[in-house]
């Protein structure tokens, strides 16, 4: 059974250490266990926060264990502004001893479905072949209409069940052609993270975590891991319409 975690966050520092000690306890305990850390990165604002947390204790970290992947990625160039893959490696990879190799991206030289495919093939190279991947620890961010990896409210790919990673044509977010992680997959993971700061973030924060009565279960609300951990880290601004109390740090 999974367990879901809110923790509150009293400043931006605490955030950013709160982020940075899961990401060091995680990478510790999966090379303990299986020898990689697999983790999976979300846009926005994630890369800042990791970064923030981690470059000042690089030596607290086997970099070789890591394999990199992307919960979804714009079906762009590598090099183009909006790839999810350019602002992780800018923001944070660039600055760690993490070589190419372990860092697994988009090909998008193939077409969008064989592309998600191909994805699909390179998750499975470091989790095998059976069954569904096992993420050791996924980042996740949640959009203002509750949308999380590239899977957004009532769309079909919420209910999709077969593939490791599906492609999407028509995103009602720009760029409109993505390739993601399905839901499956992400409730799979080991500890599945969220990271929501900001009073914009608040009403979104709220329908998911405490939703009322008649209201749609939203994407980031479905994000459930069957046996594992579920946290959900928030600052004062995006946990203020919150009624039930949960500790601060």
């Amino acid at each position: 059974m999974s367990s879901r975690q809110i923790q509150i966050s009293a400043s931006e520092q605490n955030l950013i250490d709160s982020v940075a000690e899961l990401i060091i306890k995680e990478a510790q305990k999966a090379k303990d266990n299986h020898g990689y850390f697999s983790i999976g990165f979300s846009g926005g604002s994630i890369v800042k926060i990791v970064s923030a947390g981690l470059l000042n204790r690089q030596a607290e970290i086997d970099w070789t264990t890591w394999r990199v992947f992307f919960c979804d990625e714009r079906y762009v160039p590598l090099d183009a502004a909006d790839s999810n893959s350019k602002a992780v490696k800018d923001g944070f990879l660039s600055k760690v001893p993490v070589k190419p190799e372990q860092i697994f991206d988009l090909n998008p030289a193939l077409e969008l479905s064989a592309a998600a495919a191909d994805y699909s093939s390179k998750v499975q190279s470091v989790h095998g072949s059976e069954g569904l991947p096992k993420f050791d620890l996924l980042l996740l961010g949640m959009g203002p209409d509750g949308h999380t990896c590239s899977l957004f409210p009532g769309h079909a790919l919420l209910d999709e069940k077969d593939l490791i990673v599906a492609s999407i044509s028509d995103s009602p977010k720009p760029p409109p052609q993505r390739i993601t992680l399905t839901l499956p997959v992400v409730n799979n993971a080991r500890v599945a993270a969220f990271i929501a700061a900001g009073a914009g973030k608040a009403p979104m924060v709220r329908r998911v975590l405490e939703p009322g009565a008649g209201e749609d279960i939203l994407p980031a609300g479905r994000v459930q891991p069957s046996d594992g951990q579920l946290i959900w880290y928030l600052d004062g601004g995006s946990a203020a319409e919150l009624k039930q109390p949960q500790p601060n740090l």
